[in-house]
Order: C-alpha cells, then sequence, then structure tokens
C-alpha cells in the first residue's frame, strides 16, 4: 500500500502561447531591425554607457534613458556556446551557436545565434549581422551574426 504522505514529482512540458506589448523601448528597438535593418541602443547621458539592447533605465546608474543611438553592424564575439538538443522555442536546430556579441558602438553584449561552425569560432571573432529576409518585428529579424 502506497504511504499517503508521500509527496510525487511529475515533470511536463507546457507551452502557452501569448501576446504582450514590447512597450515604447522595446517597440524601437525592434521597428529599428524590421524597418531599417538597424540595431539601436540608448545612452546614458550621466555615465556615456551605451545599452544595447535598449531598456528603459541604465544599469550602471539607474538614469532613466532617452539617447538613442545606432550601433554596430560589426561586432566582437566575447563567448559563446553550442546548443546539443532542440527544443520548439529555440531559433534553430541544434545543434546550434548562441554567442554573446559587443556591437561596435556598445558597451553591454547582444546574446544572438552565431551562424559558423562552432571549431571555427573564438573570443574575440569579428562579427557582421545577417538579416532575416521577412522581417516582422521580432529580434530574429537579425537572423544571425556571421564571421565577418
Amino acid at each position: 500500500m502506497a504511504d499517503k504522505d508521500a509527496v510525487m514529482a511529475s515533470e511536463q512540458v507546457l507551452q502557452v502561447p501569448f501576446v504582450y506589448s514590447a512597450g515604447p523601448v522595446a517597440s524601437r528597438f525592434l521597428i529599428g531591425l524590421r524597418d531599417e535593418r538597424k540595431v539601436y541602443g540608448q545612452k546614458c547621458l550621466p555615465c556615456r554607457k551605451v545599452h544595447v539592447p535598449a531598456r528603459a533605465r541604465c544599469g550602471w546608474c539607474g538614469e532613466a534613458l532617452t539617447e538613442w543611438v545606432e550601433v554596430g553592424p560589426m561586432g566582437t564575439l566575447m563567448n559563446f556556446t553550442v546548443v546539443h538538443y532542440s527544443e520548439p522555442v529555440h531559433p534553430a536546430a541544434a545543434p546550434f551557436v548562441i554567442g554573446v556579441v559587443r556591437l561596435d558602438g556598445a558597451d553591454t553584449c547582444l546574446v544572438h545565434v552565431v551562424r559558423a561552425e562552432p571549431e571555427t569560432l573564438k573570443v574575440g571573432l569579428r562579427v557582421q549581422p545577417q538579416w532575416a529576409r521577412e522581417r516582422r518585428g521580432h529580434v530574429l529579424d537579425l537572423e544571425a551574426y556571421l564571421p565577418a
């Protein structure tokens, strides 16, 4: 007979599709990707740091960010990892590379897909954007970064 005080754990995968408002800051960032094929960040006037992706407040000093600046499109691969398993929410089929890219002119990094064979990658590699043919106002309008 089962113990009436036993606790059982059961793993389940839930997928909940939803629509959300990106808000004014993220919307401006996504519109730049979609309509202009440009990456915009926000510059903190007091501490001069440029944030990408754009955000409402400075991560260093907490000041509200109001100055938009274009960054990149080139960048430097600061770190990366190879993803060896697939999930429906992944941006690519496994194996694929996720990289930490610091765009020229930015002080923060963007985590994004890097399309290259892992053995060809190294920290410090220069990368360039590959734009999606059809853009829809999503971070994957910038489809991936490629070795420059």
